[in-house]
């Protein structure tokens, strides 16, 4: 595909079309291996190898990445207070048009995806896919084998909010895994306080199919390939 330089580029990272071409005014891009001294020229992005201080730019139309988020950052692309989950994204990671795909709270942690592809977190979010999450949550007490029932009912919240049949399993000490299909607002935290109980620490572990890699350590990220994006549209067997 023929495409303008700048125009390739400011699609592969985080620089604007000016910042660009700022950049091949100061050498830091090459076509081929050559420094180029133009930004509006025409390069065929399957076929040259456009590098940007020295970093080989692969044409990608969409990304996906995973990402174990930290607790203390908010899953926005920007916050005038907060630091975001785009703030700590690695520098060779980062493009324009980058977004969280549904959120976790701040004090909440595990996998969260990061894209620039709006239908594919649309189609995650929509009701209508009924894509699973999976979550621990460490209580303030150890949980009551009732809870298993309780949830499958569908939890009644303290203000009236009515809850999806969701379920609940049991695990070792003060500690419950927790699967929803839908995304109310403190959702999991509260469907535990109508029980009695308090979340004192929560992580997401599953999307779908797709579990949070278990080499990422707290605030690292990976780029996601196609096909494991894709698993999030698949029931976890």
């Amino acid at each position: 595909m023929k495409e303008r330089l700048d125009k390739f580029i400011s699609s592969q990272t985080e620089l604007s079309r000016k910042e660009v071409q700022r950049a091949v005014k100061d050498k830091r891009v090459t076509v081929n291996g050559d420094t180029v001294k133009a930004a509006d020229i025409k390069i065929d992005t399957d076929a040259d190898t456009v590098a940007l201080d020295g970093r080989k730019l692969t044409y990608k139309k969409y990304v996906y990445y995973m990402m174990y988020k930290p607790s203390g950052v908010v899953s926005a692309t920007e916050d005038r207070e907060e630091k975001t989950v785009l703030d700590i994204l690695p520098d060779e990671l980062m493009r324009d048009g980058l977004f969280p795909a549904g959120r976790l709270d701040k004090d909440t942690t595990g996998l969260l995806i990061i894209t620039d592809d709006g239908d594919y977190a649309h189609r995650m979010l929509s009701p209508k896919k009924h894509v699973t999450k999976r979550y621990i949550a460490t209580l303030d007490r150890e949980p009551d084998s009732n809870i298993i029932p309780r949830f499958e009912e569908g939890i009644i919240l303290k203000d009236g909010t009515v809850c999806k049949s969701a379920k609940a399993e049991i695990l070792d000490g003060s500690n419950a895994a927790v699967e929803i299909s839908e995304g109310k607002y403190h959702q999991v935290k509260r469907m535990f306080a109508a029980l009695g109980y308090r979340v004192e620490a929560l992580k997401r572990v599953r999307i779908g199919s797709l579990e949070l890699d278990s080499a990422l350590k707290e605030g690292q990220t990976r780029e996601l390939s196609a096909e494991e994006a894709g698993t999030v549209f698949k029931d976890h067997k």
